[in-house]
């Protein structure tokens, strides 16, 4: 068996989940695509701005199966967003792991602690949009099978017409629970106890990035996000960025960075703004 670590670039412009339907569709695109390419999946997160994934399968298959995420995926945020061939140009990267070296348990442990990394979380647990919570749980999600489900309903749940196994499970907010399709009891047979895996993640780069930055958890990019259309309505009696100046678009940024502690790199994705656009308003106002 191969192993691979497959992550998407980070966008700095752009968000690829904007609020909870996003993230709640892609979660079910990550074990379309693992059924139709015969992937398996170990361990997954989707953050608001890049993705990764920890496979078993050949280094082709790795790339095929990101690609047709990217595909599935973009033809959703299209319908919904508009814009065309919006991750067609994204960026990925294919880095093997092995079982032998142990970074096949440090690249899982670096994927699931990536929301706590990023301030979002205390615990990988908490954070909902991948394995996070899969992994040794003792009161892990239930939901209800497909099978319970019509086949219209099912294929208005998953934005996809593909029939997949109808033993899966979907939870309460409609997405398709990582224990239907990813191979719990082999992931933690790695590590074998509770113990082994907090202490890879204890370990992990990440974990040394939260620990550097020695701060409470922050707000998400969705958050801000929806409050920076609040802020560009009664602030500047507009209805979207592209209607404001440069001065009122330092205003918003620097209003952004104050309200929700945000770093620049975080208001930029909201904004779209690039980073050198936005030191120069910020310094203007």
């Amino acid at each position: 068996m191969k192993y691979f670590l497959a992550s998407t670039a980070h966008l700095e412009r752009s968000l690829l989940f904007k609020d909870n339907e996003d993230f709640i569709a892609a979660m079910n695109f990550v074990a379309i695509v693992a059924f139709l390419s015969g992937v398996t999946v170990l361990s997954f997160v989707l953050m608001s701005n890049h993705v990764h994934f920890v496979l078993i399968c050949s280094s082709e298959k790795a790339e095929k199966f990101i690609n047709r995420f990217k595909k599935f995926y973009s033809a959703y945020y299209q319908r919904k967003y508009g814009g065309k061939e919006f991750l067609r140009r994204l960026k990925f990267d294919i880095r093997p792991l092995r079982l032998e070296d142990e970074s096949l348990q440090k690249g899982i442990a670096y994927v699931i602690v990536n929301p706590v990394a990023a301030n979002l979380c205390l615990n990988p647990a908490m954070y909902p949009w991948g394995t996070g919570d899969t992994f040794f749980n003792l009161n892990p999600k239930t939901g209800r099978q497909l099978s319970c489900f019509t086949r219209n309903k099912q294929r208005k749940l998953l934005h996809s017409k593909v029939s997949l196994p109808q033993s899966y499970c979907i939870s309460e907010e409609g997405y398709i629970l990582p224990s239907s399709f990813i191979p719990v009891r082999q992931v933690e047979s790695l590590f074998r106890t509770p113990k082994g895996l907090n202490h890879f993640i204890n370990n992990s780069s990440k974990a040394k990035i939260r620990l550097e930055k020695s701060a409470a958890p922050t707000f998400s990019d969705q958050l801000i996000l929806s409050a920076c259309n609040d802020l560009i309505r009664s602030l500047f009696r507009a209805q979207c960025i592209n209607d404001l100046d440069n001065y009122q678009k330092g205003l918003l940024l620097d209003q952004l960075r104050r309200r929700f502690s945000a770093d620049i790199g975080q208001v930029c994705r909201v904004t779209g703004i690039s980073y050198s656009d936005a030191a120069v308003m910020i310094d203007n106002i």
